[in-house]
């Protein structure tokens, strides 16, 4: 199945292994990491950035992919939905079923709140589900929330809002120990103790795990406990637009079912925004790790009821998505592969970066390797860089890798390539969106009652994150929200039910003469041929 010149490369990185192994590649300076990214982040591309021209946050800069959709016409008209006849009425409403959404419901059930979950795919569909490598918390003796607080800092550019960080950090040893009493299965050693590793940027070794598959795992739980405890889950229904009460304080959403397209109303005391990600945009091209429903929506239904954007031009692509085979072109190698000992090598059998660089940085040096310096490995459809995971198993022993990346080998085993003997071709991949809705520390956006947690916050990591802090701050932030939005539907009693603000959006739209069709949100990404949701893969 590999082409000559691939089979050609592969024998370089086999011949170098043993002197590869015994390499101890420098980190970069501040300075060289600055003007890496700089030249070859996809962030740094002004090109591919537009100046948002109506809404709170006019002015900044987002990609032209999310502006589309900021910008873009709402899928409904202030009458289309009777606010009289209200199909749903709970105190908390959770637009969302990832994990921070279901953590969000936990809580609230918790704390006595009538709460329900609407989700456009079914529950547990979502990025969380498909996060691999591992969720991190201080929680060992040579450890601290105050260095994990400085490694998450500093690897998000002195970005991050630093109260929102300080929450992150000092609740990640509990996060842990609530998942644990729920049921998730993190790998242990005999005797009970967590085991933990180091990631990209990581000081200490905090890295807490359930093999490879450590995000389905938390999801598992999470969804089980939802439904256990018989929380109302309205499952293939988008919310697409949100409803503000007379006073602009958030009030619920109008529903809409994904198959009969029928609009629905909910009315809640209090409303969290869980929507995840937007990999499915593929901002420049580029392919994603993110689950098929990623498309921004909650910025998009956030925006427009006035909630205000934090570093929205700001995204993380994963430096090792697969780059070969075709058939899954994108998909995530987990971070993880790299902690445990295999290195980044390029097509002359060379390593080119330490493999624990922050995940920025890590990218930038691959796109660079097989850019400018002409270094990457050429495949039928790109180019990718080799990750020499036979590696892992000279460092670990025999059978390291079924027992801890089983999923990494199965992935590759069903095109015919076995990770423990063969190296894997890698790429960057669109996986996370740093920026998103801006929070208080009690997870409430701009507009009274609207809450927000998970991937659509912004501001949590600053402008890149450190593997683990994402199942982290899901966990962390969804309890948070549902708590917070809990407490305060105690004291809420919503008012007369309008959708007005989509009114004063299209004349702020037409006052501005912004024209064309783009429909928001989107909610599903098109693949059909031709559609230009396809990624046009940025070699």
């Amino acid at each position: 199945m590999y082409t000559g010149e691939i089979l050609e490369s592969m024998k370089k990185v086999e011949a170098a292994r043993d002197a590869n192994l015994a390499l101890e590649p420098r980190r970069m300076t501040a300075e060289e990491k600055d003007a890496l990214l700089s030249a070859y982040h996809p962030d740094y591309k002004e090109s591919e950035f537009e100046t948002l021209k109506i809404g709170v946050s006019r002015g900044d800069k987002v990609p032209h992919e999310l502006a589309a959709l900021l910008q873009g016409k709402p899928r409904i008209g202030a009458g289309d939905a009777d606010l009289t006849k209200i199909d749903y009425d709970t105190d908390v409403l959770i637009i969302g079923g990832g994990g921070a959404g279901s953590s969000a419901a936990i809580e609230a059930d918790n704390n006595g709140a009538r709460c329900m979950i609407v989700t456009k795919l079914r529950i547990g569909d979502a990025n969380t589900m498909m996060a691999e490598g591992g969720i991190q918390a201080a929680d060992k003796p040579n450890d601290s929330p105050a260095v994990h607080y400085l490694d998450a800092f500093g690897g998000g550019h002195f970005a991050a809002k630093p109260e929102l960080l300080y929450k992150l950090v000092n609740e990640a040893p509990d996060a842990i120990q609530w998942l644990n009493r729920l049921g998730v299965e993190f790998d242990k050693a005999p005797d009970g103790t967590m085991i933990t590793t180091h990631g990209g940027g990581t000081s200490r070794k905090r890295m807490h795990a359930a093999r490879d598959y450590t995000g389905a795992e938390i999801m598992r739980t999470l969804r089980d406990e939802v439904l256990n405890r018989g929380i109302p889950v309205i499952d293939y229904t988008a919310a697409v637009e949100l409803i503000l009460d007379e006073n602009g304080r958030c009030a619920g959403a109008v529903l809409m079912n994904m198959e009969t397209r029928e609009l629905r109303v909910a009315r809640a005391k209090t409303v969290i925004l869980a929507t995840g990600g937007a990999g499915r945009l593929h901002y420049q091209g580029f392919p994603t790790s993110n689950h098929y429903g990623a498309t921004a929506d909650g910025l998009i239904l956030g925006y427009r009821a006035g909630a205000k954007l934090l570093y929205a031009d700001t995204l993380q692509y994963h430096p090792t998505g697969a780059a070969y085979p075709d058939q899954i072109y994108g998909a995530l190698v987990t971070e993880k592969v790299r902690s445990l000992g295999a290195k980044l090598v390029n097509a002359k059998g060379e390593v080119f970066m330490h493999p624990l660089e922050t995940r920025d940085v890590s990218a930038a040096s691959i796109i660079r390797e097989c850019g400018d310096r002409g270094n990457g490995v050429k495949t039928p459809d790109g180019v990718g860089v080799w990750l020499d995971t036979p590696m892992i198993e000279r460092i670990g022993g025999e059978g390291t890798i079924l027992s801890r990346i089983p999923a990494m080998h199965r992935m590759f085993a069903k095109y015919g390539i076995d990770i423990r003997v063969e190296p894997i071709l890698v790429y960057p991949t669109l996986h996370y969106q740093n920026g998103g809705l801006d929070i208080t520390p009690d997870g409430m956006t701009a507009v009274e009652n609207l809450y927000a947690a998970g991937e659509v916050v912004g501001g949590i990591h600053g402008r890149n994150r450190l593997m683990g802090n994402s199942l982290l701050d899901v966990i962390v932030f969804g309890r948070n929200a549902g708590r917070c939005a809990s407490e305060k539907a105690k004291s809420v009693e919503p008012g007369a039910l309008t959708l007005s603000h989509i009114d004063a959006f299209l004349k702020e739209r037409g006052d501005a003469g912004i024209e064309g069709d783009t429909v928001s949100p989107k909610l599903l990404p098109v693949y059909t041929h031709g559609n230009p949701d396809v990624p046009k893969k940025p070699f």
